[in-house]
């Protein structure tokens, strides 16, 4: 399961209105690579496969890459270096110092 902050539900819902896309959604998946052994990519969405899962209508991803966001947060964070989307994964052993790469022990 995948967690999403209510933030990043908001930020979702804001995408949504703005791009007049209801069906709009994060995908979330997980490549091999990266400078620490995987990488998180995020796209947006609007199409949903049957080998997709849905978390709160907001992120989705598919069924190879749940098992390495088993129990993730997914987030969306505003800051002095601009805004993004940051995953606290329990997963995760070590990551890269941008957040995107990771590895799992």
């Amino acid at each position: 399961m995948l967690i999403p902050t209510p933030a990043l539900i908001a930020r979702i819902e804001k995408l949504r209105d703005v791009r007049g896309a209801p069906d709009l959604r994060l995908r979330v998946t997980v490549d091999g690579g990266g400078c620490s052994g995987f990488q998180y990519k995020f796209t947006f969405d609007s199409l949903v496969t049957p080998d997709d899962q849905v978390f709160e209508n907001a992120v989705v991803t598919d069924m190879a890459s749940l098992p390495f966001l088993e129990g993730a947060q997914i987030d969306f964070v505003s800051g002095i270096a601009g805004d993004d989307f940051v995953i606290k994964n329990p997963n995760a052993v070590s990551g890269c110092g941008c957040g995107v790469s990771f590895s799992i022990g």
